[in-house]
């Protein structure tokens, strides 16, 4: 129950509430508003479990998929996975219900699941650009610099970072702080640094990378010129374009809108709308859900093994050798 002075400016507040003469409460009969974004922000939940439970069971189930680059996406499935059973639920509560208007445990749980698990998706990320610079830059010597002991070792230390980055900001950041109106904006000058490590600096590698692969997919397609016509290196050009637009497009379209808030919010003296910061907040999110589509859905042995997934063939006979085309 929130204590307000102008009981015209509830609805305002936030559509699940309902005025009692100077307070406001959560309601027992939900506006439409409020049921349509139950059903929404429930939808999305659901939609990044399933999506990232297909990937992780197509990973683990089907031994042609057991290659090193496989393992970077079953470790951003788990983390994308975990986002939306971890994350969803206790944003939904923060969204729907105004936690933040209350000392809540709750709100607390949301922010060190948010940020540990959203950081060891976007260190994921990264890792998967790695993988990828050596395969097209460096396709010869891919094999011994990219092996199982590697590609444990990234994993390793992106879990390990995300996990060092949320401790520190609730050590720093909330250890002794209460869930109110400001706890959100009492957070963002200890969220700076971690901002930093967890989103500017992968960005950075993320970005040099990519466009490295990029002039080496072209620089490529130049040299196969005299063996293939114009129209297929053309056409190889524009897949490559194409390709990493979507990847590096989606994550900065997702990410940038919140970090960049996040960054610059103690530096102006207007408060950003919790409202505007809520909306970032799920963009951010929903890139865990655009994940699956992103590294798993452009290929079709992924296609193939969540189909046969879908399908329950897997329950009763034994699919794991099949070679997936």
């Amino acid at each position: 129950m929130l204590m307000v002075n102008d009981t015209s400016t509830v609805n305002e507040i936030h559509p699940c509430y309902v005025s009692h003469n100077v307070t406001y409460t959560f309601t027992h009969i939900p506006s439409l508003k409020c049921v349509i974004l139950y059903i929404f922000l429930g939808s999305l939940s659901v939609v990044t479990v399933c999506g990232n439970a297909l990937v992780i069971i197509s990973i683990i189930y089907f031994k042609q998929l057991h290659v090193p680059t496989n393992y970077l996406i079953l470790s951003l499935a788990v983390a994308d996975l975990l986002v939306g059973v971890l994350v969803f639920p206790f944003s939904m509560a923060f969204t729907v219900t105004s936690c933040w208007y209350h000392e809540d445990l709750a709100c607390k749980l949301r922010e060190v699941f948010d940020v540990i698990l959203s950081t060891a998706s976007i260190l994921n990320l990264c890792c998967i650009s790695i993988d990828r610079y050596y395969a097209v830059c460096h396709p010869l010597a891919y094999k011994s610099k990219i092996n199982n002991c590697i590609i444990g070792v990234m994993i390793l230390v992106s879990w390990g970072v995300a996990a060092l980055t949320g401790i520190c900001i609730v050590y720093v950041g909330r250890v002794d702080g209460k869930c109110e109106e400001s706890c959100l904006l009492d957070a963002l000058i200890s969220n700076t640094l971690s901002c930093i490590f967890a989103f500017y600096i992968p960005v950075i590698v993320m970005l040099h990378i990519y466009l490295r692969i990029f002039f080496a997919a072209q620089k490529q397609a130049k040299q196969i010129q005299n063996t293939k016509s114009g129209a297929n290196v053309s056409k190889m050009e524009k897949k490559a374009t194409k390709t990493l637009a979507i990847v590096v497009g989606v994550f900065l379209l997702c990410w940038t809108p919140y970090f960049l808030c996040i960054i610059f919010q103690p530096l102006i003296h207007e408060i950003t709308p919790i409202s505007v910061i809520e909306a970032f907040n799920w963009l951010a999110l929903s890139n865990s859900t655009l994940n699956p589509f992103i590294y798993a859905f452009f290929y079709s042995w992924f296609r193939s093994a969540f189909r046969t997934i879908i399908s329950g063939k897997i329950f009763n006979e034994d699919f794991s050798n099949t070679k997936l085309l």
